[in-house]
């Protein structure tokens, strides 16, 4: 389980095709720390070590994990979001992350609010919804919704945010990897059941 919380962005270095999977290879600082089999969520996506040194590590993301993330779109030089399991005991800073990517949303807008940047998204999944102050998870990022409809949602982002993950390698067009909210998810299921 993550909390949203990004603690470094990692840099490809290495992609390898091999039949139906692809393998990253990924240079961070937190590389020295992991261990092979460790869990990480790398824009959002949770993904095994199966291989590390000291400065670079390997993870392998199979068909599953392509068709649903943005994992295709990442180039040697991508900048990723890597966040480590939560500690059981350490703060719960953001909100309950699985690490399990419902769909890839797409930017459609970007204002500057002269301090803040106010990111909007454009989604083509029916089944799961935003709402309005609500959590959700963009390139594993827990954020706080601000405007929502049922096939988009907009953020805002304050500097900080915006200087230590890769949305400010965002632009209009830019592909991100979304996680609703778990309760509501469970939720939607639930109420969806009895009608």
């Amino acid at each position: 389980m993550f909390t949203g919380i990004i603690e470094e962005i990692g840099k490809v270095v290495s992609i390898k095709k091999e039949q139906s999977n692809i393998h990253f290879t990924l240079k961070a600082s937190m590389s020295n720390e992991l261990k092979v089999d460790q869990s990480l969520a790398h824009n959002g996506c949770c993904l095994t070590v199966v291989k590390k040194d000291k400065s670079c590590y390997t993870v392998t993301a199979i068909q599953e994990t392509l068709d649903k993330t943005n994992l295709e779109d990442w180039m040697v030089g991508s900048s990723i979001n890597l966040e480590r399991c939560m500690k059981a005991d350490g703060r719960f800073d953001g909100h309950i992350v699985q690490g399990h990517v419902d769909c890839v949303a797409k930017c459609i807008d970007i204002e500057d609010l002269n301090g803040s940047w106010k990111f909007t998204f454009d989604h083509n999944e029916k089944t799961h919804k935003t709402v309005e102050k609500g959590s959700v998870t963009i390139n594993g990022t827990s954020l706080t919704v601000v405007d929502s409809s049922a096939q988009s949602f907009s953020v805002c982002i304050i500097p900080f945010t915006y200087e230590h993950t890769n949305f400010k390698d965002f632009r209009v067009g830019t592909k991100v990897n979304i996680e609703f909210d778990i309760f509501g998810k469970y939720i939607q299921k639930y109420v969806g059941n009895f009608r």
